[in-house]
């Protein structure tokens, strides 16, 4: 078996750890996601006329899920094509 380079050994992991977090990183919201529509969907089926506010509450979480999706994309495809760690390291 052949030896690495160290710039290629971290350039390697950098990009399973990418796959890795990009996957992680928006099954976990969805998830979270599709919990938040079921509870309030169940919220305005027990009470329809407080549906307005669930709705707004609604909007708002589901903004505040998608935005931790919308950073591990982010940090990923900073991961992927400005690597920090190949400037540090070598």
């Amino acid at each position: 078996m052949t030896s690495l380079d160290p710039q290629v050994l971290v350039t390697v992991v950098t990009i399973f750890v990418t796959g890795f977090g990009i996957v992680l990183g928006t099954i976990v919201p969805a998830c979270w996601e599709g919990k938040a529509v079921l509870k309030a969907l169940e919220g305005i089926t027990r009470q329809p006329e407080a549906a307005n506010d669930l709705r707004t509450t609604l909007l708002i979480s589901m903004a505040l899920l998608e935005s931790t999706a919308i950073y591990s994309l982010l940090v990923m495809l900073i991961l992927l094509f400005a690597n920090p760690l190949l400037d540090r390291f070598f």
